[in-house]
């Protein structure tokens, strides 16, 4: 059976009646407020993102906490703090990705966490830079359940790989995706499903297809092409790839630079998911690396509390009224990975 068909059955294996209802509910609530213009919300969320830690061990120069550009705290999420969450959502909450800022893998009870969810039968996954992958953490992820591992690996050469990833060592990514297929075949586990996610960056977009047959040599089940978010993309950047349809920005005619989507005034992600930072601090979603825009305090309130609450109508009815008036949005691309 093809691998992705695979990856796609199990996780709808995890559907249980109040989870398909709750998506329906999501849906309805979405495609409702998006005809009326009114902020509604019918269920709580499908997908949550947790992010364990936000320290690191690479630099890579896109990314806030590689350069240690924080105005938050830095920190381990509390395990207490993490299992009060599941529990109030367990029974609708259908995806949890085990990332926002930092390398997961530098939380001391990461396996733990894992472990938590996959025991309720939520679809587990988690982004790494692959440098902590030894034979031992390999075996402990395939055991933990977890679902799905993507692996950043932007170069299939120490040279290339290094201009983006800062400080990383690519025969530690290489050697840590080999521990976690081993163990995959030695457990007889089809998870979790491993994706090599690929940064197209102008120094690299020319081994694209070096990853891709990288990938199948190595036993990987997927390759991610994801395109760059650039912070200043505005005057143009070295990591721009030339390659049109791996970069998120197009070239004007005076020689500056813009978004290539057309901006809408809805999002989706404001009403099927959200982002929970290690100090219990829920955000909107991804985008909103340093926590601006802060919508309610697990450690102060329950989620339904605030996922109902006032501050997230307001968001979402700004969102409505007029999304590019909201600074974290005006650097947004919604499909930002080509699979192959």
């Amino acid at each position: 059976m093809n691998k992705n068909i695979k990856d796609g059955l199990n996780l709808l294996s995890k559907v249980t009646p109040k989870r398909a209802l709750n998506a329906i509910q999501i849906l309805g609530s979405y495609f409702y407020s998006k005809a009326t213009r009114r902020p509604v919300h019918w269920g709580m969320p499908i997908a949550i993102s947790f992010e364990p830690t936000t320290s690191c061990n690479l630099r890579c120069p896109e990314c806030p906490s590689g350069l240690r550009s924080f105005t938050r705290p830095t920190g381990m999420m509390e395990e207490g703090l993490y299992k009060r969450t599941i529990d109030e959502l367990a029974d609708r909450l259908l995806y949890l990705i085990f990332y926002f800022q930092g390398e997961p893998y530098l939380h001391p009870k990461f396996f733990d966490l894992v472990s938590y969810a996959h025991k309720k039968g939520i679809y587990t996954a988690t982004s790494t830079n692959g440098h902590y992958l030894t034979d031992e953490k390999a075996k402990r992820t395939v055991e933990s359940g977890l679902d799905r591992m993507i692996i950043s690996i932007d170069g299939t050469t120490q040279d290339v790989y290094e201009q983006y990833r800062v400080g990383g060592s690519l025969e530690k990514v290489l050697e840590g995706t080999r521990n976690i297929v081993k163990w995959k075949k030695e457990l007889k586990s089809s998870t979790p499903h491993v994706i090599f996610q690929f940064l197209v960056v102008k120094p690299n977009e020319h081994q694209i297809a070096e990853v891709q047959a990288l990938a199948k040599e190595m036993g990987v089940d997927e390759v991610g092409l994801k395109t760059a978010q650039i912070y200043d993309y505005e005057e143009g950047s070295d990591l721009i790839p030339t390659i049109d349809k791996y970069s998120r920005y197009k070239k004007q005619e005076s020689g500056r630079y813009s978004i290539k989507n057309k901006f809408v005034d809805h999002c989706w992600k404001m009403w099927h998911s959200c982002v929970i930072t290690w100090d219990g601090a829920v955000v909107p979603c991804c985008f909103d690396k340093d926590a601006e825009y802060k919508l309610g305090d697990m450690k102060q309130q329950t989620f339904k509390e605030l996922w109902r609450g006032k501050k997230y109508s307001d968001f979402r009815a700004s969102l409505i009224k007029s999304r590019s008036e909201i600074e974290m949005c005006k650097n947004c691309t919604e499909g930002t990975a080509v699979w192959a």
